[in-house]
């Protein structure tokens, strides 16, 4: 089977016996067990946000998770502009498990229900709530889901719906690498994971007021990352509070549905590099691995993972990965006087000390930066942020409080003006 996976799923798997046993409808045990699928139907709902028939909606949330050598075979088509059909082989064994999830799709919970005596069933074919919104997906994603989730239903037959099903991968993927923007890396017994990150910020590139150069310098290189053209990967270097991260949050949000996915990874976890990479190379996806905040003191040594990976291993670097870091240091490791070639010390080859702690730097091919604004500029942040607010003081009292405020609260900077406006918003509404 291609979606053996299905079946094993507890939901499922105890909703289709019960279907197939409704001459044991009488029995207490038999009662139970439906009625706690209702119970977790709802909570499902209720979490992710969908309505109408429950039932439907969890299979085919389950389905669009499933990563087989069907739906991997549909994603690996996403974006080629050749051939999109699939194997004849692949596409009959497909049918043959649609043939009976079209079954499920087609049973009558509501009508099993009155038979069977399990009132409790009939909640689950048309639910409705006040909110719909989602613990695991973008409102964008669970829309799609859910859209797909009536198409499955209404389809005429197993065809039909595998066509559905390919459309779907064509355009989002499968499983959480498809359904999700961004991640972050774990560490266990069984090496590295990728965890999705279920609530992103959604911030916009056109959010962050000002540093035009450097924000075109990030989006043409990720562009054309995305093309499959010559990019590099991307050191944004510079003062505390200037963007860099919310930079990096943006073009996730922003390219999402062009196929790109971002992995946070924290420094420390370096040496997980190799093992993040040998799980998404193979996958039809434009990954950035993301390191934020990235310095290296002396005594640090996890960098030199870093540049074996970034360029320089045996094992080239992947065309579908690239690594952006920010950092407030442009060299990334820190420097002293000692390294200075007039100061003396025991290290007989200062020079090649001073290029190893370089090296990692150098081995960025893209160095955007973010400098602290000026008076003016700084100035030019603040009534701007407060215009998108709606705050009604006037400009001259505003200029007033931020030259007192970024005095008090670590100089200028765009988090600087953020804090501002949110603290006069706050003692003004």
């Amino acid at each position: 089977m291609i979606f053996r996976k299905l079946a094993d799923v507890g939901l499922i798997g105890a909703m289709t016996a019960c279907a197939g046993e409704e001459e044991a409808g009488s029995g207490e045990v038999f009662r139970e067990s439906l009625t706690a699928c209702v119970h977790a139907l709802i909570a499902f709902a209720a979490s992710q946000g969908f309505t109408g028939n429950l039932f439907h909606a969890f299979l085919t949330e389950r389905l669009v998770n499933d990563e087989n050598a069907f739906s991997l075979a549909c994603e690996g088509l996403r974006g080629k502009e050749a051939d999109k059909t699939l194997s004849p082989s692949l596409r009959a064994a497909a049918l043959a498990d649609l043939e009976q999830i079209a079954a499920w799709y087609a049973f009558d919970w509501a009508a099993f229900g009155v038979r069977a005596q399990i009132p409790a069933l009939a909640h689950i074919v048309d639910f409705r709530q006040e909110t719909e919104n989602s613990q695991s997906y973008s409102h964008s994603v669970r829309d799609a889901i859910a859209a797909l989730s009536l198409a499955l239903a209404a389809a005429k037959d197993a065809e039909a719906m595998l066509e559905l099903l390919k459309d779907f991968f064509l355009r989002w993927g499968v499983g959480n690498l498809g359904l999700h923007k961004a991640f972050r890396v774990t560490e266990d017994a069984a090496g590295a994971g990728i965890v999705p990150v279920r609530n992103i910020r959604h911030v916009q590139l056109k959010d962050l007021v000002g540093y035009e150069d450097a924000k075109h310098a990030l989006t043409e290189n990720t562009e054309a990352f995305l093309a499959g053209r010559g990019a590099n990967n991307c050191l944004l270097y510079g003062d505390a509070g200037t963007g860099k991260s919310s930079s990096i949050m943006a073009i996730t949000n922003m390219y999402f549905a062009k196929g790109l996915r971002v992995i946070e990874l924290y420094k420390h976890q370096a040496h997980l590099l190799h093992a993040v990479i040998d799980q998404i190379k193979n996958r039809n996806y434009r990954f950035i691995v993301y390191m934020d905040d990235l310095s290296f003191e002396d005594f640090e040594t996890d960098y030199k993972y870093l540049k074996a990976v970034i360029e320089g291993g045996l094992e080239m670097r992947p065309e579908n990965v690239l690594i952006y870091a920010t950092s407030n240091r442009r060299h990334l490791i820190r420097e002293s006087f000692r390294d200075k070639p007039d100061i003396l010390d025991d290290d007989l080859h200062r020079g090649d000390t001073v290029q190893e702690k370089l090296s990692l730097a150098y081995r960025f091919g893209r160095t955007i930066y973010f400098g602290s604004p000026g008076k003016t500029e700084f100035e030019e942040i603040v009534l701007e942020l407060a215009k998108r607010a709606g705050l009604k003081t006037d400009e001259k009292t505003l200029l007033a409080e931020a030259s007192r405020f970024e005095m008090r609260h670590g100089g200028r900077s765009g988090r600087t003006a953020a804090q501002l406006v949110e603290y006069l918003k706050g003692i003004t509404e």
